[in-house]
């Protein structure tokens, strides 16, 4: 049973950022780090069997989080992130705005009247971010999160992915976690996704790599499909979407301070690129339900029983 094993007050949440969804597990202690195998972590975000979700948001204060204890004086909880498919990832930009979402909705942090923007940090293996988020609903906000310094590796030489049978150059880009961007003329070139793109030279990326596919629709506005590596085609990938829209700055040589638009095929997303190289993304977030494990009725988490 996916929850065996689970504590009697361990309730769930589902949530999701631009349709790119998660299953939220609160855990303030770290208690939970070693059920959260990747077996465990698969069958939750199982569609049929499971709750069915793009990943699992792990809800840890950062002195609890082993390797990381040091984030804590900047960034009280930590956002350890698990793909579908049960692996580790460094970063996921939809999930740290729904993540953030989580912390003041069910009250880990302090959140304000809905408009009024709240600024506070999350930490993550890809470094420590920081959020503003602005409440839209009891459930819902806007969330504008300051994802770092993009980098352009330059270790892995020229990168290829296959499109249509054809290799087209990619675009190396790591927001805390890797990508390859590869510019089409329709985001239909990426074929049905069903499987991972082919990427060469072989294994160039040791841990794996997220594809994007990204077509300009007007002058900084694009659309992008994604494969994340561990998950497959989503509808969503925000650091995915950081990258396309940094790698299309580049090669539009634009100023910093420009907007660029990204459309994901679950919404919207908008970023700009600061004068001091950070990139800002904003987007919506949303949770969605409460999942209770079965044959108990269990009591939603409170500031009691936290």
């Amino acid at each position: 049973m996916i929850f065996d094993g689970l504590p009697a007050r361990t309730t769930l949440t589902k949530g999701h950022g631009t349709e790119n969804d998660f299953v939220i597990v609160p855990d303030p202690d770290g208690a939970l780090s070693a059920q959260l195998t990747p077996t465990r972590v698969a069958e939750l975000c199982d569609r049929r069997a499971g709750i069915g979700a793009d990943g699992v948001l792990h809800v840890v204060r950062t002195a609890n989080m082993a390797g990381y204890e040091e984030q804590a004086a900047e960034a009280e909880f930590f956002m350890d992130y698990r793909n579908a498919d049960g692996s580790v990832a460094e970063m996921c930009g939809n999930g740290v705005r729904v993540f953030a979402l989580f912390l003041t909705a069910r009250g880990f942090v302090k959140g304000g009247a809905i408009g009024e923007p709240v600024q506070f940090s999350v930490g993550t293996r890809g470094g420590i971010k920081r959020v503003t988020l602005k409440a839209t609903g009891e459930q819902t906000a806007d969330v504008t999160v300051d994802m770092g310094v993009p980098v352009f590796p330059t270790e892995r030489g020229s990168v290829t992915v296959d499109v249509k049978g054809t290799p087209e150059p990619a675009v190396d880009v790591d927001m805390g976690n890797p990508h390859a961007v590869v510019f089409v003329d329709s985001t239909a070139d990426a074929g049905t996704l069903y499987d991972m793109p082919t990427v060469l030279p072989a294994g160039v990326y040791a841990e794996g790599v997220n594809v994007e596919f990204a077509a300009d629709l007007a002058p900084r506005h694009l659309a992008m499909r994604v494969y994340e590596r561990g998950v497959g085609e989503t509808r969503s990938c925000g650091t995915g979407a950081c990258a396309v829209m940094i790698a299309a700055a580049r090669r539009d040589a634009a100023d910093t301070g420009t907007e660029y638009t990204v459309d994901v095929l679950g919404g919207r997303l908008r970023f700009v690129e600061r004068a001091d190289g950070h990139l800002e993304m904003t987007g919506p977030a949303a949770l969605v339900c409460t999942v209770l494990p079965p044959l108990d009725i269990i009591p939603a988490a409170t500031p009691e029983n936290r």
